[in-house]
């Protein structure tokens, strides 16, 4: 059955390892999310009723997963939701193109191509210019959940294990403080390959604390909310993406330890559960 109307639920993600540097990347899902609601009517062309929507983003991922001419007998109206902050990060840009690929390949199918679906919404970000990669990393992390690690240019999922239930991601939102030159990343491109290498075997605390130290002096952020974080019994911390964001793994035991070292900074602290679940569609 072809549905008219359907709600896809996306997950978002932390940081283990930067691809901007090599193109090889880590992440690992959370438990914020971004729910996108897509409705066929009467009518033609595109609306938006909720959020601040990049337009060329999303008229490029209908363009890669509806039928030609959709649009043209039919209007297509997006509610988008979105637990996760933009622009700190925290990949709500995968998430959001994801959850509407999702979203639309359902409308016209009742067989989902995971993979299909993620090749949409990446490509409809490169095409868009929000991705340097193609991101591929944070794509699979928020679809999938659990630790990733990916080749983002060759859009290969290299590895996928589930984290420990039992984790929190506290975050930490500075304000005020813009985001580095991301291209001074690949000035140190030798040793995010070493970071890349302890992702890939599974090392991927090890991985953070690495991506953490080298994220943080390419992008000229401040290091000691990631030291402070540590300090206090994180499992690892740093940079989540580009910044500037900062985000620590940990058990609950240490959360509210962590969460009371960062509010010493000028900021906003979020704790999520890590998600090993992967992106969810339902017909309403």
């Amino acid at each position: 059955m072809i549905a008219t109307r359907v709600k896809a639920t996306m997950h978002g993600a932390v940081s283990i390892v930067n691809a901007i540097a090599t193109g090889n990347g880590s992440a690992l899902g959370i438990s914020l999310k971004v729910t996108a609601e897509v409705e066929l009517t009467r009518g033609k062309g595109l609306r938006f009723l909720t959020g601040k929507n990049n337009d060329r983003l999303i008229h490029n991922i209908i363009k890669n997963t509806l039928p030609a001419g959709i649009l043209e007998r039919n209007q297509l109206i997006i509610r988008i939701r979105s637990e996760i902050p933009i622009g700190f990060g925290l990949k709500s840009s995968s998430a959001v193109s994801n959850a509407v690929a999702l979203a639309c390949s359902r409308l016209s199918s009742e067989e989902i191509d995971d993979y299909a679906v993620l090749d949409a919404a990446v490509k409809a970000s490169l095409d868009a210019q929000v991705t340097i990669t193609g991101a591929y990393d944070d794509a699979t992390a928020c679809y999938l959940g659990g630790f990733v690690v990916t080749d983002n240019y060759a859009r290969k999922l290299l590895k996928r294990e589930e984290s420990p239930d039992n984790l929190y991601a506290v975050i930490f939102l500075p304000r005020n403080t813009p985001r580095g030159d991301v291209r001074m990343l690949s000035e140190l491109s030798d040793l995010f390959i070493d970071a890349f290498r302890l992702a890939e075997g599974g090392e991927y605390w090890k991985a953070m604390k690495l991506n953490g130290v080298l994220a943080s002096s390419a992008l000229g952020a401040n290091y000691k909310p990631v030291l402070a974080a540590l300090e206090q019994g994180a499992l690892a911390a740093g940079i989540s993406g580009n910044g500037p964001s900062v985000a620590a793994v940990a058990y609950e035991d240490e959360v509210e330890d962590i969460s009371h070292a960062f509010s010493k900074f000028n900021g906003k602290v979020l704790v999520s559960k890590v998600n090993n679940q992967k992106a969810s569609v339902e017909v309403l």
